[in-house]
């Protein structure tokens, strides 16, 4: 639910962070922190899901039962959203033209909206899945910690070197299409299993919080700096697919699951809790719909979202609470939802 939540505020306050003509000021700072401040929850929740779907379990489903259950839970979503902000978005509401020939370019490249290069991304991690967990589950924790660093290190690695590649003036640009999305965060993948049992001392939980604090204190100002810091930025870019980016998200996942583990809940807190998990899917899914609609609702705020940290603030408030409600409510309709 949280890691949606600083989905929601990327989204949102981007557009005051991409303002070149305020760049540097209080306002932009305070966006940056919201925005660069959650860089760490696509691979967050990459990890996650690495640590629910890569043990025994799948092996004993065997692959095709794997991908059929996946299948009816991801498919109609992954279809309908495609095709909603193909064309009630991008073409009814934002007025773009594109031919045939251009909604099927956005699909080739994964891009049919901001976003929804995840639903692709997601999809080819469950197509391997079944592959790495038969791996895993042949060796031991010794086994999918080893494979899992090297992977992520590997990645890290080759992203890093494509920047200072472009540094130096012989470009080597990583281009993702539809096919492709998935690949740099199978080390995520792979690593939130390796970590699922890792549960931290009290000490150690209150550790590994203060340094990613100061890894994510780090990535705001790398950001806000990189232009004048261009070495730093090949080596180690402010991306998902960055070192010191992938040291918070790794950060943030045991400091939860140190925290999490004791922590007991009521059983009416529990379920609440449950409600908002379950919703944050559709949440994801449809909360750009609701921030474009306002946009065109109430055309006023469009300048204001690239100036104003307040406004911007407001509107992430708005969409997030409205996204939550609607998929709340959708979860509990026959047929539609299948979508959230």
């Amino acid at each position: 639910m949280v890691a949606i939540l600083g989905v929601v505020a990327i989204h949102v306050f981007g557009g005051i962070v991409s303002n070149q003509d305020i760049r540097g000021s209080v306002t932009w700072w305070a966006a940056a922190a919201a925005d660069l401040g959650n860089v760490w929850v696509v691979p967050a929740f990459v990890m996650v899901s690495g640590a629910l779907l890569l043990g025994p379990r799948t092996v004993e489903l065997g692959p095709s039962a794997f991908y059929r259950k996946r299948l009816l839970r991801l498919g109609p979503a992954f279809v309908g959203w495609q095709l909603f902000y193909l064309l009630v978005v991008r073409v009814g509401m934002s007025h773009q033209q594109l031919g045939v020939g251009g909604m099927l370019q956005l699909i080739v490249d994964g891009k049919t909206y901001t976003h929804l290069y995840f639903l692709w991304l997601i999809v080819g991690l469950y197509a391997v899945a079944p592959i790495l967990a038969a791996f895993l589950n042949q060796g031991g924790q010794r086994r999918a910690v080893i494979f899992a660093v090297a992977v992520l290190v590997a990645t890290l690695l080759v992203y890093s070197l494509a920047g200072l590649s472009a540094l130096h003036g012989s470009p080597r640009p990583i281009v993702l299409s539809a096919l492709t999305q998935w690949v740099p965060y199978v080390g995520y993948f792979l690593i939130g299993w390796a970590l699922r049992n890792v549960v931290l001392s009290r000490l150690w939980t209150v550790i590994v919080a203060a340094v990613t604090a100061l890894l994510l204190v780090e990535i705001v100002w790398q950001y806000g700096i990189a232009p004048r810091a261009a070495t730093l930025q090949a080596i180690a870019p402010v991306s998902y697919i960055g070192a010191v980016v992938a040291l918070a998200t790794i950060g943030i996942f045991l400091v939860t699951q140190g925290w999490m583990s004791r922590i007991v809940l009521s059983d009416r807190a529990a379920r609440r809790l449950k409600t908002l998990s379950a919703a944050s899917f559709g949440t994801f899914l449809i909360h750009f719909f609701f921030l474009i609609l306002a946009e065109v609702l109430f055309p006023g705020i469009v300048a204001p979202l690239s100036t104003s940290f307040w406004t911007a603030l407001l509107v992430w408030a708005g969409v997030a609470i409205v996204s939550f409600a609607v998929s709340m409510v959708a979860l509990r309709i026959p047929y539609l939802r299948r979508f959230f």
